[in-house]
């Protein structure tokens, strides 16, 4: 029996569920109202706790707040989510017949209180109604609105992520926040900094700054969204002069150092991704310390913030360029909010007693009581104006958002639902994990027309208004929309501006600029310098023949062979075509040399001609003589197939006339001197040397040498024959047409052979000079030979070594030089006798008796 007795009290104790007992101290809300299906909220009403550091030795006290945030922006959010659930209860279109209730938790500014305020939304106990309760009921709450900041709102989404419970939070921006593998229930209607960041990089691309300053808060808020504005920037070319961390609890050599940065760096453009709590700590350093002239480029967190943008402080932030979320209008609640009384709910006792400076207890004697009288329409500060909801309006669509997620729950047919074998939520007990299946689901149009939806990382479209602060006449800051970035459009058509006016700072209408190295012009490229920055660069002028049509070019492009670059180095541009052409001067001076060497030639031919009869023509062969003269006349004139426009007739032309006439002419002059020398031979006693060399003899040696030329010549055409080409070696601006010898071998046995009949020539004239003076043709031979190969000698180098056109000249001056040498050596003595002296020209003064010496 005893037994048994022990039996049933053990089955009965094992039957009953465990008790919950607390562990520490149970938060109670700031705001509650009760409803079928409960709303959680978590704001930081406060920004601090009193002894926020454990001791660990000791269990920690209920944590206390304080510092009431003096913009009682969390307490409009409140407010705003209030008006919404309550608009909703009213509304027959949505939730029809069911009532939303709220929790709203103080987060005071702690991740530690905010993570607290969360676990005590999902069991729903109190320190009253805890005794009696079971540990294992499901979460007091559907869904969480908040937090505000991104540090506080990674606690809470850690925290209930376990527990499906879905979180959507109106101003939580870090891009970590997107990671649904670590924060699988997290929503938010606020963009990612994720879009903010690359944002900004286009708005700091846009103005053509590349050298800017960076400061971040330190927490996840300014570490994740500053990483990828460095990591978007450095991709767009964008560098960052220094980049600085803190917070408002850092030390006093932080800010000095920040300070002392801005007042020093060459950038003029600073990249703040601060905090709004931070930023006005930074900003009270800037005032003590007049740091003016920085254009400021804020993140939505104090950009659009107007507890920030006052008079006083416009003076060191004034034209801050920022982004923010769009301004919405949400009616009814200016007058939802302007009836609220402390006697509405205790949590509005504080914030009552902190704006009206009374008191509501009687605790407090140095404070006076409140009247009663007081109401919220006489007050003006950031809680009573309505004119900027931007963030509150998050909060309102987070609201309606969860809203709209229960109702689609609550309105699911039997078997035309998502869950298992098309099965619908049991509408009298839905679990969170289910509301969380309808809120990545939802999709809603607000009242003013906004369409709500989330995308998979449970993030809204990112649009932004670019906001620019400008001081009015009145004295007060506003904040004047010059543009707009909308990440749902195109890449290059997301970020536009419209035409309003931009102020920038300094009070100023022209862009500032903020460059590390001026932008290179067009015909430079840029050269980065050593061990700085790829934005500071050094500007290189482009070479000849290369040019860049584009500012910042990296390197120059090279002109096509046939063209080059113009004195700007912008453009490329057809090279000039240069030839020794008729036109020019020089080509004027050599025709007109070649022309006078013509005729002076054809003059003696005339001359002789008409004084052929007399002893000085018929001396020494007056059949050379012509043909020596015709040569001349020929040489003279085939200087002219040198100039003009190369072609491939007279680059053939030009070269093998030259190589035959001087080789005739020369052959010429041989067959004289040969002619002078055994003439005089021949007078010797038994001597009949004539035989061997008369006029039958002298015209085969002509014909002789003249046709080994023709040989060489035609040998040359055949195997490789001169052709016209355009030499771009010589220079880069222009290109030389001028004639390829073809085979320079053929072309240097051409000048060979002729060089070879003037040694020749020379040799013989010079054993002849002792002839009688009288009749000492000879003399005058040696001397034109002398010119004559001294002038090709000094030819060859001169050739070789003149550029272009003036190669050409080199040749024609040989031409002309050898010919009027020959010519005025060997006739213009004759022609002096014959037309000056004609006593001389007479056979007895030609064989006159002279002494005799010896050869």
């Amino acid at each position: 029996m005893l037994l048994f007795g022990v039996i049933f009290i053990a089955l009965v104790m094992g039957a009953e569920e465990p008790k919950c007992q607390i562990q520490g101290w149970l938060l109670s809300p700031q705001f509650m109202k009760e409803g079928d299906i409960m709303i959680g909220g978590v704001f930081s009403f406060h920004l601090t706790l009193l002894n926020d550091k454990p001791t660990y030795k000791t269990v920690p006290e209920l944590p206390k707040c304080l510092g009431l945030s003096k913009r009682y922006e969390d307490y409009q959010v409140a407010a705003t989510m209030m008006f919404a659930i309550e608009e909703i209860n009213n509304s027959s279109k949505i939730l029809p017949g069911i009532t939303l209730g709220y929790k709203i938790f103080d987060g005071c500014g702690s991740v530690r209180t905010a993570v607290r305020a969360t676990m005590s939304l999902m069991n729903g106990l109190t320190q009253k109604n805890v005794l009696g309760k079971s540990c294992s009921t499901s979460s007091n709450v559907q869904a969480i609105i908040g937090h505000s900041g991104s540090s506080s709102s990674i606690g809470i989404a850690s925290t209930v992520g376990p527990f499906q419970i879905p979180v959507i939070s109106h101003f939580a921006t870090c891009a970590c926040l997107s990671n649904k593998r670590d924060y699988p229930t997290f929503f938010r209607t606020i963009p990612s900094d994720y879009h903010q960041s690359r944002a900004l990089v286009q708005l700091v691309k846009y103005f053509g700054w590349n050298w800017v300053g960076a400061i971040k808060t330190d927490n996840e808020y300014g570490n994740g969204g500053m990483a990828t504005f460095v990591e978007v920037a450095k991709k767009e070319g964008i560098c960052i002069e220094y980049l600085e961390t803190f917070s408002k609890n850092s030390k006093k050599e932080v800010f000095l150092k920040i300070i002392n940065l801005l007042q020093t760096s060459t950038s003029k453009v600073v990249v703040a991704f601060v905090t709004l709590s931070d930023m006005e700590f930074l900003t009270n350093e800037l005032l003590l310390n007049n740091v003016t002239g920085v254009q400021w480029i804020g993140s939505e967190s104090w950009a659009s913030t107007k507890s920030l943008a006052t008079a006083t402080n416009f003076r060191v932030l004034g034209g801050t360029l920022g982004f923010a979320i769009s301004n919405a209008v949400i009616p009814g609640l200016k007058e939802f909010s302007l009836k609220i009384r402390p006697s509405d709910s205790p949590g509005w006792v504080e914030f009552w007693e902190n704006i009206f400076g009374c008191s509501l207890t009687s605790q407090d004697k140095t404070v006076s009581a409140c009247t009663g009288f007081e109401t919220l329409r006489d007050v003006n500060n950031e809680f009573t104006d309505f004119t900027e909801l931007r963030i509150t309006n998050n909060a309102y669509k987070a609201v309606y958002a969860v809203a709209h997620s229960l109702h689609n729950l609550l309105s699911c047919n039997d078997g035309k639902g998502p869950f298992a074998n098309n099965s619908c939520a049991n509408k009298a007990n839905f679990e969170p994990w289910q509301v969380l299946h309808y809120v990545k689901k939802v999709n809603f149009t607000t009242k003013t027309g906004e369409n709500v939806y989330f995308d998979i990382n449970g993030d809204p479209v990112a649009r932004y208004e670019l906001v620019n602060w400008q001081l009015m006449k009145e004295g007060n800051v506003k904040y004047i929309t010059v543009g707009y970035y909308d990440a749902s459009l195109t890449e290059g058509a997301q970020f536009v501006l419209n035409n309003y006016t931009i102020i920038w700072a300094g009070n100023k209408t022209k862009v500032p600029t903020s460059v590390c190295s001026e932008s290179c012009p067009i015909g430079t490229h840029k050269a980065i310098q050593k061990g700085r920055p790829v934005c500071c660069f050094d500007c290189i002028p482009c070479a000849d023949g290369e040019i860049s049509n584009t500012t910042d070019s990296m390197e120059c492009l090279s002109c096509p062979a046939e063209y080059k670059s113009n004195n700007v180095k912008d453009k490329c541009i057809l090279k000039e075509i240069e030839f020794l052409s008729f036109a020019e001067i020089m080509g004027i001076v050599l025709v007109a040399f070649s022309f006078l060497g013509a005729g002076v030639t054809v003059a003696i031919i005339a001359v002789f001609f008409n004084h052929k009869d007399t002893p000085i023509v018929r001396a020494n062969n007056s059949e050379l003589s012509f043909l020596l003269l015709f040569s001349l006349t020929l040489c003279f004139l085939c200087s002219l197939t040198f100039i003009g426009e190369p072609s491939p007739w007279s680059c053939i032309l030009r070269h093998t006339a030259f190589g035959i006439t001087f080789v005739l002419c020369i052959s010429c002059v041989l067959g004289k001197t040969i002619v002078v020398l055994m003439a005089f031979r021949a007078t010797l006693p038994g001597s009949n040397i004539m035989k061997w060399f008369g006029p039958m003899q002298q015209r085969l040696s002509v014909c002789s040498f003249t046709l080994i030329q023709v040989t060489i010549c035609t040998l040359w055409l055949s195997v490789s024959p001169p052709f016209p080409i355009r030499n771009m070696k010589y220079y880069n601006d222009r290109i030389i047409l001028e004639c390829d010898l073809g085979s320079v071998v053929a072309f240097y046995s051409v000048l060979g052979y002729i060089g070879c009949l003037s040694i020749l020539c020379f040799v013989l004239a010079f054993l002849a000079r002792k002839l009688p003076d009288n009749f000492n043709e000879a003399k005058f031979i040696t001397f034109s030979m002398l010119i004559f190969c001294a002038v090709w000698i000094t030819f060859i180098p001169a050739y070789i070594s003149s550029p272009g056109k003036y190669t050409v000249a080199v040749e024609i001056f040989a031409i002309l030089a050898s010919s009027f040498g020959l010519l005025f050596c060997i006739f213009i003595p004759k022609c002096y006798v014959i037309l000056f002296k004609p006593e001389h020209n007479t056979k007895k003064h030609l064989m006159g008796k002279m002494p005799s010496k010896s050869l």
